[in-house]
């Protein structure tokens, strides 16, 4: 494009020349062909053109015309020019071109010469570019790959460019989750041992003495078996959790829909109020704004409701009342259960398995399941003790992930 617009120029300016050379000479009109046939020398001399009549040229126009020929000597510049006063005859002039021509032609060559080395230029900057923005993520490729499973290991943001350091703190992010995750998970196993060891310890205790004791009543002996009735009750119960909290992993996965979250809680709170009811409780729940759409797993998001409202029915006195209130902050989420309970203990993590306070009937598991739902889901949960002493608050918080 540089070029065509460069030899445009040059043809323009040329073009313009011979013009002017030709008006010069067209205004000698009664002198033209003395002037033509006799000074052809001394317009070569002095103006570099030549000049000559032609009578019904091979291009036959009315308007000037001009051409460009190239002969074995070099280029040439003709101008085609009518004279007004004899039909049919034009000023016929001829400029030599070649030194300009040539020009253009290096002139090309020194912009291809120059596309060649720009080519060049960036194709390396190119490369060097890739190579700088590869090189972090092929050092956090190599780091995780050489991260032992047994002992995650953070990153470092600071140790990588600005633009990758959220990258890696994404990456922290999930590996304390993981690491969380492996803790509990072995606080799990450890715990469900301990609880299937301690009560399968006492049965067999209780059998051996009575095997021991055989002349004990039948009454005597309706009692160990009923104790022993209710402590397999208790773990079947516990086992029955465990199985929970495994399908409850499962659901981690299900696909989000996007619904009206707010509803959804009210009709599970609906659902609990027949609970509260048979306690001789109650539950009342204020949400603002009424209606809020966002995407969410439904059987994360009841699994924490049911968990959470039905730990603190628990603590909560008869004719006590159960307050949940939920609301929108920014992009957040939020939902609260209140209880008139006890209380917390703040030295004590709740949310481990087997975990529990001491006037707890529960196995424990209850909000480690909720933990694990929130955490699938992106979210965070707090218990904290109100500011009134009256009981305790768990507060949870969700992503608003609202469809483009």
């Amino acid at each position: 494009m540089l070029f065509h617009y460069i030899r445009y120029n040059l043809e323009a300016e040329l073009h313009a020349s011979l013009t002017k050379h030709a008006e010069y000479l067209l205004a000698k009109d009664k002198n033209l062909e003395h002037i033509v046939s006799r000074q052809k020398e001394l317009l070569k001399k002095t103006l570099g053109i030549q000049a000559s009549i032609v009578q019904n040229p091979r291009l036959k126009r009315s308007n000037s015309y001009f051409r460009i020929v190239h002969r074995k000597d070099g280029e040439y510049l003709l101008g085609y020019f009518p004279i007004k006063t004899q039909k049919r005859r034009y000023l016929r002039l001829e400029m030599d071109i070649s030194q300009p021509m040539h020009m253009l032609k290096e002139v090309f060559r020194a912009i291809v010469l120059l596309n060649l080395l720009s080519m060049g230029l960036i194709i390396f900057y190119a490369y060097i570019l890739s190579r700088m923005l590869i090189f972090p993520v092929t050092d956090f490729s190599q780091r995780l790959i050489r991260m032992n499973e047994n002992l995650l290991e953070t990153l470092h943001p600071e140790e990588f460019p600005i633009e990758f350091r959220p990258l890696a703190r994404s990456i922290n992010h999930l590996v304390t989750r993981i690491k969380n995750h492996y803790l509990y998970r072995k606080e799990l196993f450890v715990g469900t041992a301990h609880e299937l060891k301690t009560p399968l310890a006492v049965m067999k205790t209780r059998s051996q003495v009575a095997l021991i004791k055989r002349k004990k009543s039948p009454k005597d002996l309706e009692k160990v078996l009923r104790e022993n009735i209710e402590t397999i009750d208790a773990m079947d119960a516990l086992i029955g959790q465990i199985l929970q909290f495994g399908r409850d992993e499962g659901a981690q996965f299900d696909a989000a829909v996007e619904e009206d979250i707010v509803s959804f809680i009210q009709k599970k709170i609906a659902e609990l109020q027949l609970l509260a009811h048979a306690q001789n409780k109650e539950i009342s729940i204020r949400c603002n704004p009424t209606h809020l759409t966002m995407r969410f797993q439904p059987h994360l998001v009841d699994q924490i409701l049911r968990n959470l409202v039905q730990n603190a029915l628990r603590y909560t006195p008869e004719g006590g009342i159960l307050r949940i209130a939920c609301r929108r902050e920014g992009n957040e989420f939020l939902l609260s259960v209140e209880d008139e309970g006890p209380g917390i203990e703040n030295d004590l993590d709740l949310f481990a398995p087997f975990r529990r306070s001491k006037d707890s009937p529960g196995a424990g598991l209850g909000l480690f399941l909720v933990r694990n739902a929130v955490d699938a889901m992106g979210g965070s949960i707090i218990l904290r003790n109100r500011s009134d002493g009256q009981g305790a608050v768990a507060l949870l918080r969700l992503p608003i992930q609202e469809e483009e």
